[in-house]
């Protein structure tokens, strides 16, 4: 297996859960009350999972690995922005400052082999 293979899946199973999540699990929209984000709440969480299909598809079809790795790593900037502005510590940015990076090394990948 290569690493934009493992890295593809890595990513595009995290934000999929992550999505699912959203709708059982009332933690995930209390997360988005604190951010104060609530009324995008359902946009963001439907960017990750279109995202993470985005980059399952793009394993063939390269234009959209690279446009499905590059906006999931925005939307991770914009988290990260959100979470420092919150003053949230480094342990609980953390997650968003990985796939942020995570989604950038993905571009990165799919720009050089391109």
């Amino acid at each position: 297996m290569n690493v934009l293979l493992v890295c593809v899946l890595v990513s595009s199973i995290s934000f999929i859960f992550y999505g699912i999540s959203y709708f059982i699990s009332p933690h995930m929209k209390n997360e988005f009350e604190r951010f104060k984000l609530e009324k995008l709440a359902l946009l963001v969480i439907l960017l990750e999972i279109l995202g993470a299909l985005g980059l399952l598809l793009g394993l063939w079809y390269e234009p959209l690995l690279l446009v499905s790795s590059g906006g999931l790593g925005l939307l991770m900037f914009l988290g990260l922005i959100v979470r420092m502005k919150l003053k949230d510590s480094l342990w609980i940015s953390l997650p968003a400052l990985f796939y942020m990076g995570l989604n950038a090394y993905i571009f990165y990948l799919a720009l050089r082999f391109k």
